[in-house]
């Protein structure tokens, strides 16, 4: 099985948990991340995800105020750069999450998502 290393992102997105969410939406939709790691300086607080997005829209809050730490997940699952996919995907569907912060030594290295892991599963599979 694949290890995680050679598919996550190493180029994580981050936030600080005092950053609107509207300028963090923002942010994603221009850069195409699905997720952002929010960071307070060097330590992992929390995750903020598109269903994040929808669920601080859907309140009727004004997001241009609203902070990201108002809707993020706090203190996520991690992972180790050295977990397989097949155990990544486990803990993530096992959680009802589609993003997983990679991390070693307690420092965030990359981020994985499902699609990462059903990609590397299409790839690998022999043609009939």
């Amino acid at each position: 099985m694949v290890d995680l290393a050679e598919i996550m992102t190493a180029d994580v997105f981050t936030v600080a948990p005092e950053r609107p969410v509207a300028e963090a939406a923002q942010a994603m939709v221009q850069g195409r991340f699905g997720s952002a790691v929010v960071m307070q300086g060097r330590m992992l607080v929390g995750i903020f995800t598109e269903r994040d997005v929808l669920r601080a829209a859907a309140s009727g809050t004004d997001l241009t105020q609203s902070p990201v730490s108002r809707w993020m997940t706090r203190d996520p699952e991690t992972v180790e750069r050295d977990v397989d996919a097949r155990r990544a995907a486990e803990i993530m569907l096992g959680g009802g999450f589609r993003h997983l912060p990679v991390v070693e030594d307690n420092t965030v290295v990359g981020i994985v998502s499902l699609r990462d892991l059903l990609s590397t599963r299409v790839r690998r599979r022999p043609s009939s």
